[in-house]
């Protein structure tokens, strides 16, 4: 696989933690964001909300993908460390 930038990553991250905050948000009540859109229609803050709003999904995305996240396997981890000494030493 090859390496993606750092700028790449942080955007592929953000998408997919977008994405699972709107699917939340989705799952979570419909109704709920429809009245708060017909509410917000009256504001004169609405960039601001906005601002907020993308704040509030991007947090729920991390909550749900924190859910389903799969921690390293223990082996994996040892395999790091021992991976790392060994550089040390050779080094």
């Amino acid at each position: 696989m090859p390496d993606l930038g750092s700028e790449r990553r942080g955007v592929l991250g953000e998408a997919v933690l977008l994405a699972a905050g709107l699917a939340d948000v989705l799952v979570d009540g419909l109704g709920g964001v429809v009245a708060r859109g017909r509410a917000v229609l009256g504001r004169s803050d609405v960039a601001e909300l906005a601002d907020q709003g993308h704040r509030e999904v991007l947090a729920r995305g991390r909550v749900v993908l924190g859910r389903f996240a799969v921690e390293p396997a223990y082996l994996e981890i040892v395999a790091r460390h021992v991976g790392a000494r060994g550089d040390r030493a050779g080094g």
